[in-house]
């Protein structure tokens, strides 16, 4: 990973350094489907286990902009309330 540790990332260092390290046209295949049983042995967590921390993050981080598009690296609004008690 270029000899960054991504975990000692800011969030905002974070959200730069990926979007250079991405693709930028993810894309979901919809034309390929998978149906398989709830109780069936699968060997995906052997498959993430063996994988690094780093790539492991790397997906997830595909995953999330998959789903939620441009705003995935918008920064969450800060709300402050003040309430009085009776």
């Amino acid at each position: 990973m270029g000899g960054k540790n991504i975990f000692n990332l800011r969030p905002c260092e974070y959200n730069e350094y990926m979007s250079h390290t991405l693709p930028r046209d993810l894309k979901v295949d919809r034309s390929t489907l998978s149906v398989a049983s709830l109780t069936d042995l699968s060997d995906e967590k052997a498959y993430w286990l063996a994988r690094t921390p780093q790539e492991r993050l790397k997906q997830v981080e595909i995953l999330r902009r998959i789903n939620y598009g441009p705003r995935a690296t918008a920064r969450l609004q800060r709300v402050l309330e003040i309430t009085e008690r009776e």
